[in-house]
């Protein structure tokens, strides 16, 4: 088992941001994270202030429930005196409307994080989509809210991935005032024996879990759940090969001996979070995330801020090490922002200039600094290139050129997109440029497997940086 990199060591969670990057990452979240005020400036644990008040209403004691199963405690008490268990779901879903939480703010760090666009919640109530919809969409109701439970096996549709709004499913039932959710451990063993039935098993969800990189974010599981857990997400034995991770970050995993012995011995591919709890882990993530990625406000705040590059117009700021350089004709800006945008939504830092100056000595300095810094260089072919047979964009293409020179023939850096039906031989384009396959994007319009191969070439990159490939 790989742990997670100690302090200074950043190649667990460069690793975690690339899968991310490339949205082949599944935060499975749980009640660890959702603390609420306490009402005397403190914090306390959603599901012990919800024990507390249920215990409450029906009379009985509960001062020492605080365990991460203390709202199961007060229903065994109240069935010992003689209660109902059908009563109670329909109270707590009165408590939750009378306490109206806050949604915790690493529920919200999560939520920012815009490469997620499947989260699967182990808890009942709603604060995650409320967290999405708020840091996502202003607040309009957009986030897909799905829900399991025994008698009403929803699942996953299979275009959910590819929708334009987030999707959280309620793996163990959602909020409501039949008993269609998990408050005890019996309602947990009832829920997980459904899923492993045949007619009742929520099929697509589970393909998109067995294939994907899951994080077990804060989901207080006992043991013996943890384990039986990552077993059916990942539908096969654990001890064998495969090439999709776990990471468990909660505050009791690191801490359970007899778990961490089993994960190490017969989950290979299953990490621990040692350097804190859930909320700890989250933070980091976030802090990460955001310096990788800067908030959509920030960067709207100042349109001049160039993200790209090419027949553009000379600029003081720098382009980040690594980034796509798209070179273009000025003409053509519009289609090739679509490109961008596709890029950048990827994850996929791209330099995109959209102002046009007098060049000069210090731009051409610019410019040639980074196109010898870039990770790729994609130069856009289209009829407005065909007609000029000058243009700042034929001196980006004549230096990229030279720095290919210095590159092995293996590995790829100029990757030539036409957006108009322009064919490739006899254009009038470099000789190098005739001498590797284009990528047609009729209009800009910037396809799933451009995006993918894209991805998967700047992931490669990054590797070769480290000197892990």
């Amino acid at each position: 088992m790989l742990q997670a990199a100690p302090a200074g060591q950043d190649f667990f969670w460069d690793d975690l941001l690339e899968y991310i990057d490339e949205r082949k990452v599944i935060p499975i979240v749980g009640a660890e994270l959702l603390t609420v005020p306490d009402g005397a400036g403190g914090e306390i644990p959603l599901q012990r202030l919800l024990a507390l008040k249920l215990a409450e209403r029906f009379r009985i004691p509960a001062d020492d429930c605080t365990g991460d199963d203390a709202l199961h405690q007060v229903v065994c008490r109240y069935l010992q005196r003689g209660g109902r268990r059908e009563e109670v779901y329909p109270r707590l879903r009165n408590l939750m409307k009378e306490l109206a939480p806050p949604v915790p703010e690493p529920i919200r760090q999560l939520a920012r994080i815009r490469h997620f666009d499947l989260f699967v919640t182990t808890t009942f109530d709603s604060l995650l989509a409320q967290a999405l919809d708020e840091e996502r969409h202003g607040g309009a109701p957009r986030t897909a809210s799905l829900a399991y439970a025994p008698n009403h096996n929803q699942d996953l549709p299979p275009d959910a991935r590819r929708s334009a709004a987030p999707t959280v499913f309620h793996l163990l039932g959602r909020l409501s005032a039949s008993p269609d959710y998990v408050i005890t451990e019996e309602d947990t063993l009832e829920f997980f024996t459904s899923m492993q039935t045949e007619s009742k098993r929520p099929a697509v969800l589970f393909d998109e879990l067995r294939s994907s990189h899951l994080l077990l974010i804060g989901n207080t599981f006992p043991d013996w759940l943890t384990r039986f857990f990552i077993r059916i997400a990942k539908n096969g034995r654990l001890s064998l090969q495969r090439e999709e991770l776990e990471i468990v970050a909660d505050r009791r995993t690191h801490q359970d001996p007899g778990l961490v012995l089993f994960l190490k011995n017969f989950s290979y591919r299953t990490q621990i979070f040692e350097e804190g709890n859930a909320a700890d882990f989250v933070r980091e993530l976030a802090a990460r995330y955001a310096e990788k990625h800067p908030s959509p406000v920030a960067a709207s705040a100042s349109e001049s801020k160039p993200v790209t590059s090419s027949a553009s117009a000379p600029t003081t700021e720098e382009m980040k090490p690594g980034a796509v350089f798209l070179s273009y004709a000025s003409q053509d800006a519009g289609p090739v922002k679509k490109i961008r945008d596709a890029l950048e939504t990827a994850g996929i830092e791209v330099w995109f200039d959209q102002r046009r100056l007098e060049s000069g000595d210090d731009f051409d300095q610019q410019i040639k600094k980074n196109i010898r810094s870039c990770s790729l260089f994609l130069p856009v072919i289209s009829g407005n290139t065909e007609a000029r047979h000058e243009g700042y964009f034929r001196l980006e293409w004549a230096l990229a050129v030279e720095r290919a020179k210095l590159i092995a023939e293996t590995i790829p850096f100029i990757l030539p997109i036409a957006i108009d039906p322009v064919p490739d031989q006899g254009a009038l384009v470099p000789e190098r440029f005739l001498q590797v396959q284009w990528t047609r994007l009729p209009g800009g319009e910037a396809t799933p497997e451009f995006v993918e191969r894209m991805v998967r070439l700047i992931r490669d990159y990054r590797k070769r940086e480290r000197g892990l490939l």
